[in-house]
């Protein structure tokens, strides 16, 4: 089974890419490469167990096994050592990536309470895009009653775009919605 919003990639948003901007590829056109979802556990060093229940919930939000973060160097005000893990994160590419933004788009961000779109100023000046989300409860597969504490978490959609503009158009096409 093809993914919606990879149809709606390849027949209608790559084709308005390409007239916008004058390319004369198709393979010049933006496209979506990965996404990575990023959840930091910071009480993870006084107590392991929430890191497990972090990795729990990113694997039912991605529907993939994460990867558990490391500390790169010690801080003594966090009581952080070098080595000790602070976090999980998962990448997402392929059908996996179309399908988690379809659901994010579609499902999820209309989910969030007082709802008035997303930041439209979170690129980062080479067409990736960051969006922070606050509580893991707005996707479909965590059970409210499952959840013990509410953790955010960074989603970052990795484009081929060569500036800001070229990606917010690319995520405005594939229906990203953004403040006014």
């Amino acid at each position: 089974m093809a993914n919606a919003l990879k149809e709606k990639y390849v027949n209608e948003v790559q084709p308005a890419l390409i007239e916008k901007f004058n390319f004369t590829s198709p393979m010049q056109a933006p496209k979506i490469e990965k996404i990575v979802l990023n959840m930091g556990v910071g009480d993870a060093v006084s107590n392991s167990k929430n890191l497990d229940e972090a990795v729990a919930e990113l694997k039912l939000i991605a529907g993939q096994q994460p990867v558990i973060t490391k500390a790169k160097k010690s801080i003594a005000g966090f009581r952080l050592r070098e080595g000790m893990s602070i976090g999980t994160k998962v990448t997402l590419r392929g059908e996996r990536m179309y399908e988690f933004l379809d659901k994010l788009i579609n499902i999820s961000l209309p989910r969030v309470r007082d709802f008035r779109g997303v930041s439209s100023k979170a690129f980062d000046g080479r067409g990736n895009y960051t969006l922070g989300i606050r509580e893991q409860l707005i996707f479909p597969e965590i059970d409210f009653d499952q959840v013990n504490r509410v953790r955010g978490l960074d989603i970052v959609v990795v484009t081929t775009a060569q500036n800001d503009e070229e990606g917010r158009e690319l995520m405005t096409l594939l229906g990203m919605p953004f403040a006014k």
